[in-house]
């Protein structure tokens, strides 16, 4: 029997994949070492614990365990548990084929890397399947010969399953706040060492992107942060004399005032400067628009505000064909912010590539939305509420 863990070896290991690959250094350094029997070589769980087989680690050189720290450190990174929790119920069944095509997406980048993984690895190219696929593509293409064994199995860190050799939650580890941090983290180092001309497989980089910029539905995240927001001003409750209390018949000679919810009003202000092009106004004005009408605002509630440099044209507005861009010049939405509070709105939405200064200071009694078109646009003041608008791109 093989005696106990070679730690000294597994840790050179891990030191040697960091020192490779510095951009997975907090990743790797954030899993904790387990030693077990019952692991059939390495595996990691849900909560950042790496069991490692004292066979295992006996008998691969340091070069090829540093490949499979990095293989499984791979398995968290991309969150396969929480992906892998995700899939139909028939599809989590077989956790051997799961984990069988999450191996195909991490080790195509791997091997394209010259990683020394171990001979047995999994590759795409074994199924005669393309490289650069995701695992949930991957995994309705394998071969119906794809059957468990005793031979790989990376853990409930890679397909979701606990398995019997993980400790369970009681046992410390990574949160899964913790884990999100560190993939913000590595995918920042990452981004850090492209820029200094470092080489990043472009899996890698493609998995940084996706963290860092995930793709949203920017309809969905606006209705949600304007329907927010139209609940916000209607718990505004104020006072009106146009409809006097039914208390003041209690008190003569007294008038009282009755509690009026006020029905939200929205101001838009379309930048039309000479950097937005106008088709690409229109669309997101008319996605706007669709956005206002499905919580319930429109008609006279809407303003619509021209600017760029100066206010061009300010219309109260039932449909997005009375809209008239005018404009052009250069850029100083602050203007435009200052003419919409005229109409004393409760939103102002901002339709806008971001070049411009904005207001120093929150608003006091406006919710501020910017919806920000084009490819990489300066972000606003982290008072107002940002929403990514794509599929609207700035003419250039």
């Amino acid at each position: 029997m093989t005696g106990a863990l070679d730690r000294t070896k597994l840790l050179a290991a891990r030191f040697r994949a960091a020192q490779d690959r510095p951009y997975l250094a907090t990743a790797l350094f954030s899993l904790t070492v387990v030693e077990s029997r019952q692991v059939p070589t390495m595996g990691v769980d849900r909560r950042w614990r790496c069991y490692a087989s004292p066979e295992f680690v006996a008998r691969l050189p340091v070069t090829q365990l540093a490949a499979v720290w990095i293989h499984e450190v791979s398995h968290l990174l991309r969150d396969h548990h929480g992906r892998a929790d995700r899939l139909a119920a028939d599809q989590r069944r077989d956790h051997y084929r799961v984990n069988v095509a999450q191996d195909c997406e991490i080790n195509d980048d791997l091997v394209a890397d010259l990683l020394p993984l171990p001979p047995d690895r999994v590759e795409p190219k074994a199924y005669d399947l393309p490289d650069g696929l995701l695992f949930e593509q991957y995994l309705p293409r394998l071969p119906a010969s794809v059957q468990s064994h005793d031979g790989l199995d990376c853990g409930s860190g890679a397909h979701g399953l606990d398995r019997p050799w993980e400790t369970g939650a009681s046992a410390g580890g990574v949160s899964e706040v913790e884990a999100g941090a560190i993939r913000r983290e590595t995918a920042r180092a990452v981004r850090a060492h492209v820029r200094g001309r470092g080489t990043v497989p472009a899996g890698w980089q493609r998995w940084a992107t996706e963290v860092l910029e995930p793709k949203v539905d920017w309809r969905r995240a606006l209705t949600g942060v304007v329907r927010e927001a139209a609940a916000w001003a209607s718990g505004a409750v104020d006072y009106t004399y146009h409809r006097p209390s039914r208390r003041s018949s209690a008190l003569r000679g007294v008038v009282l005032p009755s509690l009026r919810q006020p029905v939200p009003r929205v101001a838009i202000v379309v930048d039309t400067s000479g950097s937005m092009g106008e088709a690409q106004l229109t669309e997101a004005l008319s996605e706007v628009a669709g956005v206002l009408r499905a919580v319930g605002i429109g008609g006279n509630r809407v303003t619509v505000l021209s600017c760029d440099a100066a206010v061009h044209v300010v219309r109260q507005v039932h449909t997005v064909g009375e809209v008239r861009l005018a404009g052009g010049g250069g850029t100083d939405l602050r203007v435009g912010v200052t003419e919409a509070l005229k109409v004393r709105p409760h939103v102002v939405v901002v339709l806008t590539d971001g070049y411009t200064p904005w207001p120093e200071t929150p608003l006091v009694a406006t919710r501020v939305i910017a919806g920000l078109i084009g490819e990489n646009p300066p972000e606003p003041p982290p008072w107002i509420t940002t929403i990514h608008v794509t599929g609207a791109s700035s003419a250039g």
